[in-house]
C-alpha cells in the first residue's frame, strides 16, 4: 500500500544500510487496482534478476558494481512484503538466480491468510487465484522445502492478526525438510508493523536491532 518513496519505509532502510553496512534495493512492485497480484511477485522477481545482472561487476548500475557483495545476499519485507519475499525465495529455490546466493532472509509480520477480511481483500486483488488455500498465502510443504536460503528470521507480534499465521509458517517449515536454519522472534504486546509507527519505543528499536545483528553478524 506504500512505496519506497514513503518516508516511513526509508527512514527504516536507511536506518538498517547505515547499521549493517549494506547495500539496499527497495522494490517499487505494481499495486491494484492498476496492476492486480500477481504483478508484485513478477515485479519483484523482476527486480532481483535485475541485480543478478551484477554478477560480474558489470551491470547498469555502477553503485553495485562496486560495492555490492552477490555472494552475501538478504533478501526481506514486511507484511505483504514478507509473502513476497517468501514466493521470491521459492523461486531462487526451484528456478535458482545465476551468480547470486542469497544468504539469509527476513520475513516481518508475514501475511499468510488466516484473517477472514484479509483472506477476502488478498482473493479480491488476485482476480486468477486458487481459492483459500492458494498456495501464495497458504505454501504447501511443498513450497516450504524449497525455499531458498540458508537462514531465516521471521518476526511475530502478539497481538497482530497475523500472529498465528506467521507461527504457523514457522512450524511448517520446520516439517518440511527445509535443510535451512529459522529462528522467530515475538514481540509480545505489540500489533502489526507496530516498528514502522512507532519508531522509537523500546520495542521497535529492540526489533530493529535484531533485524541489523541477523544481517550483520549470525
Amino acid at each position: 500500500m506504500e512505496s519506497p518513496f514513503s518516508t516511513t519505509f526509508h527512514n527504516f532502510v536507511s536506518t538498517v544500510v547505515s547499521a549493517a553496512d549494506v547495500v539496499a534495493i527497495s522494490v517499487d512492485y505494481g499495486l491494484f487496482p492498476d496492476r492486480p497480484i500477481p504483478a508484485c511477485y513478477d515485479d519483484s522477481w523482476a527486480a532481483i534478476q535485475w541485480v543478478s545482472a551484477h554478477k560480474d561487476c558489470n551491470g547498469p548500475e555502477a553503485w553495485l558494481n562496486e560495492y555490492a557483495d552477490l555472494n552475501r545476499v538478504f533478501i526481506g519485507g514486511d507484511s505483504a512484503g514478507g509473502n513476497i519475499t517468501h514466493e521470491l525465495l521459492t523461486r531462487v529455490g526451484s528456478i535458482g538466480l545465476s551468480g547470486v546466493r542469497v544468504e539469509r532472509a527476513v520475513l516481518v509480520h508475514p501475511y499468510f491468510g488466516g484473517a477472514a477480511d484479509d483472506d477476502a481483500m488478498w482473493m479480491y486483488m488476485c482476480p486468477e487465484n486458487e481459492g483459500l488455500y492458494d498456495r501464495r498465502i497458504r505454501p504447501t510443504a511443498e513450497d516450504l522445502g524449497r525455499v531458498g536460503c540458508e537462514k531465516l528470521l521471521v518476526f511475530v507480534a502478539e497481538k497482530d492478526h497475523l500472529y498465528e499465521a506467521g507461527k504457523r509458517y514457522v512450524e511448517e517449515l520446520g516439517k518440511s525438510g527445509w535443510g535451512g536454519s529459522v529462528e522467530m522472534v515475538e514481540t509480545m504486546g505489540e500489533t502489526h508493523c507496530f516498528h514502522l509507527f512507532k519508531p522509537n519505543t523500546h520495542k521497535a528499536v529492540d526489533l530493529v536491532n535484531k533485524f541489523i545483528y541477523f544481517i550483520k553478524y549470525k
